[in-house]
């Protein structure tokens, strides 16, 4: 605590911006968490979006 001026500093260990967390830095922080179900939820979307085009692709050739 910075004593004169009563504020929390970062050096206190007690983040001050704790609940304005990103969306962004919520996920980063899920996604450390979870670790190898996260990258296979990543990969699953990405070969699920891949084949999606591919089939609307072929559809309307």
């Amino acid at each position: 605590m910075d004593a004169a001026k009563g504020t929390r500093t970062s050096f206190d260990g007690v983040n001050p911006n704790k609940g304005k967390d990103s969306f962004v830095k919520l996920a980063m922080r899920n996604m450390v968490k979870k670790g190898s179900t996260s990258l296979f939820h990543f990969f699953l979307t990405i070969v699920g979006v891949i084949g999606i085009l591919l089939g609307l692709a072929i559809a309307f050739h």
